[in-house]
């Protein structure tokens, strides 16, 4: 598996391959795995320095429960572990690369090129670029830049640097979930803070929640941040409104916020793809987009289910339609 700077062979013309794979998350990973047993060669691309999309850019300790025969398994562990599983069959990687142009050629071939010059010459192309160019969005109260990286957080690097900390957790899908039901047994306190009654997270999830709320282990306020608690340039707290009026001042250590990300299909909008609602769309028989020899799968296509077992099988699927597209050209 060659994770170094682009093939040589980029400084005399364009790297042939079979597959060129945009996005090294999961999804893009076990599709070298997939594309590999049939004896199908592939190159991976990612704008991040590191493989791992997602799962490593934004919540490498989260825990995952979604993978067959896994209990459970933490992100970063997850990425680990496909790493592993692809080194049989050599991929090399591109990271730190933008793929920035996709064109068709006459032939029935692609041609690609990113932001920093390597140009493939690809039979088939498999977008798995996620959410594609993503940003955190941010708690947005004033000051909070200053504390951004050091007492306000967007992502869990260690956990264990979290424990025996007051914790207050925003946000009301699976991330904020997950990291509730993590921390709290080893948290000092822990205040978990929605907007809303209802949550987008799984219900065993929520369950779980208000199973340690009523037993006093956490406490849960539904409402909104309302300011910053500092005392001498140091970050001492936060304060709520409740959706009933009620102000809270919480002490707090560190704030955790996961109220999702900012997706941008970045590059791949000008492609000429056929969209759907910021999202690529896809014959769902095949994975195929409306450039035949073109497939997505995983989250940055339209209509998927956005859990990492979903958008891996995906990948279980489309090699055999790449596999065939190869063949008949």
């Amino acid at each position: 598996m060659n994770l170094s700077a682009p093939d040589e062979r980029a400084a005399g013309g364009a790297i042939q391959t079979e597959v060129v794979i945009v996005g090294a998350g999961p999804c893009g990973l076990f599709q070298v795995f997939e594309l590999g047993l049939l004896g199908i060669n592939a190159h991976i691309v990612d704008s991040l320095a590191t493989a791992g999309g997602q799962c490593t850019e934004l919540y490498p300790d989260k825990p995952i429960y979604d993978i067959p025969a896994l209990p459970v398994c933490g992100a970063q562990e997850l990425v680990d572990r496909l790493l592993q599983q692809v080194k049989p069959f050599a991929p090399t990687f591109h990271l730190g690369q933008e793929v920035t142009e996709l064109a068709k050629r006459p032939d029935g071939r692609f041609t690609l090129v990113t932001a920093a010059g390597t140009r493939f010459d690809a039979g088939a192309v498999v977008i798995a670029a996620g959410l594609g160019s993503f940003q955190p969005r941010r708690i947005g109260l004033e000051g909070s830049d200053a504390f951004e990286g050091t007492r306000i957080h967007y992502r869990v690097r260690n956990a264990r640097e979290l424990h025996g900390q007051r914790l207050v957790i925003f946000g009301g899908g699976d991330s904020a979930l997950d990291w509730t039901l993590e921390l709290a047994p080893n948290a000092r306190s822990l205040t978990l803070v929605h907007r809303r009654a209802e949550f987008r997270a799984a219900p065993p999830s929520v369950a779980k929640m208000r199973e340690l709320v009523a037993a006093g282990r956490m406490r849960y306020i539904e409402g909104l941040a309302d300011g910053l608690l500092t005392d001498n340039g140091t970050l001492t707290g936060v304060r709520v409104k409740g959706k009933d009026g009620t102000a809270h001042q919480l002490e707090a250590d560190q704030l955790l916020a996961f109220f999702g990300l900012h997706p941008k299909l970045g590059p791949i909008a000008e492609w000429g793809l056929a969209l759907e609602k910021k999202a690529l769309k896809v014959d769902t028989e095949k994975f195929q987009t409306s450039i035949p020899g073109v497939f997505a799968v995983g989250d940055v296509r339209y209509g998927a289910v956005r859990r990492v077992a979903n958008s891996v099988g995906e990948g279980s699927i489309v090699l055999y339609f790449v596999h065939q597209y190869l063949a008949n050209r």
